[in-house]
């Protein structure tokens, strides 16, 4: 995983597509707030969204599968029975079990990746290229970042200047300071509105201690949204 900056929606890849998705892995689907890493229940609010958490949660596990130091992955999240209507051929190449829900769940939504992104600095810069057709419901996408505690940020930061060299600099200092937490960050965000995220850390690396809540990663919703626009 390359170091960044804790801004978290800074960082690298995300390409834009032209057409609906069609090829790539469905790693999990679903219908249409947890507090920190290590946590996942507590005395919270009932999620306004609960459909897009458990795919979420999907999305975020399908990745976790694939190990840690990994680029960004992007997804388009397209409503099944919809995909179903296009390309009646999908009913032979999605789960059986996947079909059936979503004959009785409109809003079921499935997560297609997109393959073969673009190598980029910065996430941003990618973000900035996606458009997405009227026929993807809504995006997803999982990011690796190094954060620190904010005291630590503070001093890394005061430390830091901006040229390039000095960027890297930053990099490696976050990479080589012992209070450093690695996190897998996910967030998925719907065409009409609805959001949910989900945060791993890598020091509490298990699937019942990944923290989903509506406002885990602000940032990167605010960017996923974006890309939905015009």
């Amino acid at each position: 995983m390359s170091a960044t900056t804790p801004d978290p929606h800074r960082p690298h890849p995300p390409q834009s597509t032209d057409a609906p998705p069609a090829e790539g892995t469905a790693p999990g689907s679903t219908t249409a707030d947890d507090t920190a890493p290590g946590s996942t229940t507590g005395a919270e609010a009932p999620s306004a969204h609960p459909a897009l958490d458990r795919l979420v949660r999907e999305v975020e596990q399908h990745v976790a599968a694939d190990g840690w130091d990994r680029p960004p992955r992007l997804f388009a999240l397209v409503r099944t029975v919809d995909a179903i209507a296009r390309d009646p051929r999908l009913v032979d190449l999605l789960p059986p079990e996947l079909t059936e829900v979503a004959r009785t769940d409109p809003g079921h939504l499935t997560a297609v990746e997109q393959e073969d992104l673009p190598e980029a600095d910065r996430l941003e810069d990618l973000l900035a290229q996606v458009f997405w057709p009227p026929t993807v419901d809504g995006v997803a996408l999982s990011v690796e970042r190094t954060v620190l505690p904010p005291r630590a940020e503070a001093e890394v930061l005061a430390r830091s200047g901006s040229g390039a060299a000095d960027e890297a600099e930053l990099a490696r200092a976050l990479r080589d300071h012992p209070e450093r937490q690695d996190l897998r960050m996910v967030a998925a965000v719907l065409r009409g509105g609805g959001h949910s995220c989900a945060v791993r850390s890598r020091a509490y690396d298990g699937d019942a201690l990944v923290a989903v809540g509506a406002e885990l990663v602000p940032g990167l919703v605010a960017a996923l949204s974006a890309t939905l626009e015009g």
